[in-house]
């Protein structure tokens, strides 16, 4: 009866591992997968977080990204522009949302050091996931928006004009979604949300 269980349970054991290679085997096949001409994880640029984090935009794969361009001092539009993140993060599905990332990209990287957009985050209650806050180069920035097709033009020493455009990737980089325009329906947007974070 000894020799049995323990035959049994060294099967079972090895099955587990196989198991267990596979699943890694999966999981390394999904981030080996090339990367399509459409992704924004083609860019090389180099960005920093609210925390002081350096990153590559790549680092943010396998999630859906929600992603609009503010600049902190702003009083007009980008509050608007908050308003709308902070809707729809309330409307994302409780079950898919660890798979979505909402990412505020500085356009004024000049003034918007780590520490402000840190402060800002805490402020505006978010300095926690799903929240990331994104800053880099103003060459970085200026190519960053012509991938989203904002455009924006300093104004005065403080003021830019700009498009209040919010931008949906699936989790390999590429543009599935965009609203334009502050305060509007959101309802379209969240569904290409969930359904993208779903398949995750």
């Amino acid at each position: 009866m000894k020799k049995i269980t323990i035959v049994f349970l060294a099967l079972a054991l090895s099955f587990y591992s196989c198991k267990k290679a596979d699943i890694k085997a999966e999981n390394k096949a999904e981030t080996t997968k090339e990367i399509s001409d459409l992704s924004i994880y083609n860019l090389p640029s180099k960005w920093t977080t609210q925390d002081g984090n350096n990153i590559e935009l790549k680092s943010l794969r396998g999630n859906v990204l929600v992603m609009v361009m503010i600049y902190t001092s702003c009083k007009a539009a980008c509050p608007r522009l908050v308003a709308d993140m902070r809707d729809i993060e309330s409307k994302l599905n409780k079950k898919y949302k660890q798979n979505v990332k909402l990412i505020l990209v500085s356009i004024d990287p000049k003034t918007d050091t780590p520490e402000r957009l840190k402060s800002f985050a805490i402020e505006n209650q978010m300095n926690q996931a799903p929240w990331i806050f994104l800053r880099s180069t103003e060459e970085n920035t200026r190519e960053f928006a012509a991938v989203l097709a904002v455009n924006y033009k300093k104004i005065s020493p403080i003021d830019f004009s700009h498009s209040n455009i919010i931008s949906v990737f699936n989790p390999e980089g590429e543009l599935i979604f965009q609203q334009e325009g502050l305060g509007v329906n959101n309802e379209k947007t969240i569904e290409v949300i969930n359904q993208e974070a779903g398949k995750i």
